[in-house]
């Protein structure tokens, strides 16, 4: 499977998985049902369009954009690329935290001012350039939690127990590793997307009765969301309280 149809398509799929028509789109996203048959017959959607569909298709809006291959909006990219070597490092202390403990690092997280971006959002080099395939999207929504290449494949291996070098990853994005259920599901865990979310976008197909995720990793893949938005400074602060001991 080297390609995926256009996000009109990918639409009307994640639409009818949810029982829904057309209107009912239109009405829970609040969008003019004519605009929305365009997209559906293959109009490029707008950015507005997407920022109002992301919610309601219980989606991150950057990752809406990566769906629908539409650039990502300075204001949705990561905000720090220096803070992407220690976010590897912070999932790893926070899944070994009680579930009270972690919740608190995501609130702290959320608390912190979001600061101004000093440097332009970072260029991807050549070899994270996928093209628009299964793999590649899904390789271009995990570029959206500000990891290193590196931390990938360490992230991976915390939230799922597999590990995989970063080069096989960078297969998957480029189409010469197949996506199989199995990493399918593995991709959802360090996404925090629905694993049936996925199967539908990707027509990768899944067990009917897939094991729910584990309650750490949900934690980990929202803390992951949550300091992208954050400097480096930031980020390491929320680093440093993962790794105080509860109680000592």
């Amino acid at each position: 499977m080297t390609g995926l149809p256009d996000f009109g398509v990918l639409l009307a799929r994640l639409a009818s998985h949810r029982q829904w028509d057309i209107a009912d789109l239109s009405t829970s996203a609040e969008i003019p049902e004519p605009e929305l048959r365009a997209v559906y017959e293959g109009m490029a959607p707008r950015p507005s369009l997407l920022r109002r569909l992301a919610p309601v298709l219980n989606l991150h809006a950057a990752d809406l954009f990566v769906i629908a291959d539409v650039p990502v909006p300075d204001e949705l990219a990561p905000l720090d690329a220096r803070a992407r070597g220690l976010v590897a490092g912070l999932v790893k202390d926070a899944v070994g935290l009680p579930a009270e403990h972690r919740r608190q690092l995501i609130q702290l997280a959320r608390s912190l001012p979001q600061e101004s971006r000093t440097e332009p959002v970072r260029t991807p080099p050549v070899y994270e350039r996928f093209k628009r395939g299964p793999g590649g999207v899904l390789m271009r929504m995990v570029g959206n939690r500000n990891l290193t290449w590196t931390g990938i494949a360490h992230t991976f291996l915390i939230l799922t127990g597999r590990y995989w070098s970063a080069a096989t990853y960078g297969g998957v994005g480029n189409g010469r590793k197949e996506l199989t259920p199995d990493l399918l599901t593995d991709f959802a865990t360090v996404l925090g997307v629905p694993v049936d979310t996925l199967s539908v976008l990707t027509g990768v197909d899944i067990p009917d009765d897939p094991p729910p995720p584990n309650p750490a990793a949900v934690d980990a893949a929202e803390l992951m969301w949550d300091v992208r938005r954050l400097t480096v400074d930031q980020v390491r602060q929320v680093a440093d309280a993962a790794r105080v001991v509860p109680g000592a």
